[in-house]
């Protein structure tokens, strides 16, 4: 037992040496390693601190040198502005006094219009213009070379008109005309302004509107009349369009009261196609179309109506409550159209064919709309009916208007879209149709416009054989 007692005591000693070494060991180190970080920090922040001491004493030079830099550009600043203030008040007391001193008229940059092979891209020139010998330079600027300019282009102006607005997609536009050069160059102006000054160094001219007065009858009367005596029978007739800078070069002409009179037609230096993409262009033109923007819906409507006569005699009544000048326009264009269709057999241009080319022309809407889009089909069935063409086998006039199930027209939204050639009558259903024609017209106001009893009288196509048909099977319309 005391021998037991002898070991455990001996553990005992052991083991608090080994404390007490540990806890003198923790002591020491402290001592060092908390304070040596301590060190290495002040170490570095006196090192970067030396380190800036050491460049800003290096930059102490260039510091005094922008100071006194500084100080003579505010000097030279207010002396400067005295002088520009000086400057501007002589300049108002005596302005004819300053002159530009460029030998330019007007300088600056433009973008140019240049027609590839299937788009047009504009390019960007520095243009100069100097007014007394009208001459034109363009130098074409690469913002990709750094600015570097290109070859410049010059030529003589003849003529710089402001383009206008709904006539091209961009805005801030003029039309140039080159005496040494054919064509139309078009530019585009940096803003409004900027066009203006342009066009007052140039001299420019505003736009002629097309209108329905003598001119705009005029020039129509003369159109058709070269159409009817030189190309009534080419082929594609109002379908076949010519080339754009022809047509505005004669119609310029045509609008101009200057140069009207001197327009000849009936020579070939105008092709046929160039005078009727004229004619279509200006009525395009127009500030409304020729049935009215009022009108419009009302034409539409009637268009959608299942029963032919009912339509024919709506569109009718529509006609009549058209503008006089409206209405002697439509009388004149439809004469016109419907002579060109009684020659279908040698221009291939049948009535449902003109109601195309023209329906989106006297019926434009006024605003570009998914609606007006899909109105586009009833816009041709009003042309087509407005055509001088007879009615579908006319009925006697006391029969009811209601048909039978079998000999019912079917519906619009019943049937694909389809413009009807209307076969003219026999004789049997002419007799039916002229006491027809003579109820209708006594209602009807008596107007000076024969547009309406055109409508449903005239005829084009041959009579097609009828005789023996039941009564219920009378002529249908044949498709187109």
């Amino acid at each position: 037992a005391d021998s037991q007692v002898d070991q455990v005591r001996q553990h005992f000693y052991e083991v608090s040496l080994e404390y007490v070494f540990k806890v003198q060991e923790v002591q020491e180190r402290k001592m060092f390693e908390f304070v040596e970080p301590l060190l290495a920090f002040l170490q570095g922040l006196f090192t970067y601190y030396h380190h800036g001491y050491d460049l800003a004493k290096d930059f102490s030079h260039f510091k005094t040198n922008l100071t006194i830099s500084i100080q003579n550009t505010r000097n030279r600043f207010e002396s400067t502005r005295a002088e520009v203030e000086s400057l501007m008040e002589k300049m108002k007391e005596n302005p004819h006094e300053h002159k530009n001193v460029s030998p330019h008229t007007m300088e600056g940059y433009l973008f140019v219009q240049e027609k590839r092979s299937f788009v047009s891209t504009w390019v960007k020139y520095y243009c100069t213009y100097q007014r007394e010998s009208r001459r034109v330079t363009m130098v074409p600027f690469d913002q990709k070379s750094g600015g570097k300019a290109g070859e410049e282009d010059v030529f003589t102006l003849k003529s710089c008109t402001r383009r206008k607005t709904e006539s091209i997609e961009k805005r801030f536009c003029l039309d140039l005309e080159a005496v040494d050069r054919s064509g139309v160059i078009t530019m585009q102006a940096l803003s409004e302004e900027d066009r203006r000054l342009w066009m007052e160094a140039m001299d420019g001219r505003e736009p002629v509107v097309a209108q329905l007065d003598v001119i705009g009858f005029n020039i129509i009367k003369k159109f058709i009349h070269a159409v009817e005596t030189r190309g009534i029978d080419e082929q594609g007739l109002y379908r076949i369009v010519g080339v754009n800078s022809r047509v505005q070069k004669l119609l310029s002409l045509a609008m101009d009261p200057k140069t009207c009179a001197d327009v000849e037609l009936d020579n070939s230096e105008w092709e046929i196609k160039t005078i009727t993409s004229a004619l279509k262009y200006y009525l395009r033109m127009l500030p409304a179309p020729l049935m009215t923007y009022q009108l419009q819906r009302n034409f539409i409507q009637a268009a959608k109506l299942d029963n032919p006569e009912a339509r024919i005699l709506e569109v009718q009544s529509l006609v009549h409550r058209l503008p006089e000048k409206n209405r002697q326009m439509l009388e004149l264009l439809m004469k016109h159209l419907a002579n060109v269709a009684s020659h279908h057999q040698e221009n291939l241009m049948t009535v449902a064919n003109l109601g195309v080319v023209f329906g989106p022309t006297l019926l434009r809407p006024q605003e570009e709309t998914v609606a007006a889009i899909m109105d586009i089909k009833f816009q041709n069935v009003v042309i087509f009916n407005e055509l001088p063409v007879p009615g579908e086998g006319q009925q006697n006039p006391s029969l009811p208007w209601k048909r039978s199930a079998e000999n019912k027209t079917p519906s619009c939204s019943e049937r694909p879209l389809t413009l009807f050639h209307m076969p003219q009558s026999t004789e049997k259903e002419r007799k039916n149709s002229s006491a027809q024609d003579s109820c209708d017209d006594s209602s009807l106001p008596q107007t000076s416009s024969h547009v309406g009893n055109v409508t449903i009288n005239e005829t084009i196509n041959e009579t097609p054989d009828t005789e023996g048909l039941p009564p219920g099977k009378q002529a249908r319309p044949s498709s187109l």
